[in-house]
């Protein structure tokens, strides 16, 4: 079976807003990975706790298929650098692996499957 990670931001431990709704939209994000038989596993990292290293280990501990990344990495502009560290970083660790791209948490796994091989 293929393995998916998901990097994406820990809405909570971001200032300044209600993380409940996204950690609600994760949490669907997981049941649809389970409901279509995919193995994923999850890195969210914050900004200011060095998530380049955070997201190297979460890349050295499995044989991804595919990495799908996150809006609040890919979207937001005052992180249009760690983006491209994480597309360098998925590129170094993970050659082989697809990258997909979500639009919302709850869509995971259907990024992924736009790149997993038939039957996965």
């Amino acid at each position: 079976m293929a393995q998916v990670l998901v990097l994406g931001l820990d809405p909570a431990k971001l200032e300044g807003w209600d993380p409940a709704p996204v950690q609600a939209a994760i949490a669907r994000g997981h049941a649809r990975f389970t409901e279509l038989g995919l193995t994923a596993d999850w890195c969210l990292v914050t900004p200011d706790d060095d998530p380049e290293a955070a997201i190297e280990d979460a890349l050295r501990g499995g044989d991804y298929a595919c990495v799908v990344i996150g809006g609040g990495i890919r979207t937001y502009e005052p992180l249009l650098e760690l983006f491209e560290n994480v597309i360098n970083l998925v590129r170094r660790h993970a050659p082989r692996a697809a990258i997909a791209f979500n639009t919302s948490p709850e869509n995971c796994a259907d990024a992924a499957l736009r790149w997993l091989p038939s039957g996965s």
